[in-house]
């Protein structure tokens, strides 16, 4: 017998699958849009109407990002920042929440709402500026992981995971002569995969789009990471320094070389994303049901 029975089940479902591909398309066009421009020789970007699917292939803009040295730096620069970002985060978080989650540990209430208590006041920019450029991390990259490298939410998630892991695995482990430290390497961080990916793609994402930090405390421009560099490109025009030379339309070619590199800078989340995407649901759900 069908589930969907009754005309009102059939119009719910209806109205729900017609708002989510409302939704999908919101989010493949725009992208189909930009793969398009990227590789589109200057009359298709010039002419009039939307461009879902090449007609013509130019991989001029491409050919433009790859042979930017300065573009490559900055590539890298992100990607040392996001390794280092993650890992910092993935550390401090889990020896943040573990002792949170010890019943015996001496007022765990206070100290639990006390780091609460940073998720709805911060001391704002300009302490924080003041702070960094005071620890003397100015023009640094640790400038762009260490105000961020611990994020109080993810660390209340972890912490609500691993109260609800079995008590009885630590317990058995206790009977065994294992002490905390034991335990955690043995039995809690092998059963924390999910929420570990879970915390892994959010910081990822985060270090990997953050660029108003390295235009705060970064005044190298040889230090700036990628999406700052991207920002100068897509909204001030700066494309002077990639090469677009033996071309009709230098503006055309503009557009080409901004949505080339909107495309190179997106991939490593694209790529990454679809192998953390079951540990990051399963993580996500896990660690925000318990309170």
């Amino acid at each position: 017998m069908n589930k969907y029975t009754h005309l009102s089940d059939k119009i719910a479902m209806f109205v729900v699958y017609a708002t989510l591909l409302l939704l999908a398309c919101s989010t493949l066009l725009p992208l189909m849009q930009v793969v398009t421009v990227s590789m589109s020789p200057s009359r298709v970007i010039n002419s009039y109407g939307l461009h879902f699917i090449p007609l013509e292939f130019d991989f001029h803009g491409y050919r433009s990002v790859f042979g930017n040295e300065g573009l490559w730096r900055a590539y890298g620069i992100t990607i040392l920042r996001t390794v280092l970002g993650v890992s910092l985060t993935i550390v401090l978080t889990f020896c943040a929440a573990y002792p949170l989650t010890k019943k015996d540990l001496p007022h765990r209430r206070f100290w639990t709402g006390f780091i609460l208590l940073t998720m709805f006041f911060s001391g704002g920019l300009i302490p924080s500026y003041l702070l960094v450029k005071a620890l003397g991390l100015m023009n640094s990259l640790w400038a762009l992981i260490l105000p961020s490298a611990i994020n109080t939410f993810m660390m209340l998630v972890v912490r609500n995971f691993i109260m609800a892991l079995p008590a009885s695995l630590e317990e058995s482990a206790k009977i065994d002569g294992a002490n905390d430290i034991v335990i955690l390497f043995r039995i809690v961080l092998p059963l924390s995969l999910p929420i570990i990916a879970t915390v892994g793609l959010y910081s990822g994402v985060h270090h990997w789009n953050a660029w108003f930090d390295s235009m705060i405390y970064i005044q190298d421009a040889d230090k700036h990471v990628l999406q700052l560099v991207l920002r100068n490109i897509i909204l001030l025009g700066n494309t002077a320094e990639f090469e677009v030379t033996g071309q009709r339309n230098h503006a055309l070619d503009s557009e080409a070389i901004k949505m080339a590199a909107l495309v190179v800078s997106i991939l490593p989340i694209l790529l990454v994303y679809p192998f953390l995407q079951k540990y990051f649901i399963k993580g996500s759900l896990m660690g925000a049901v318990k309170g």
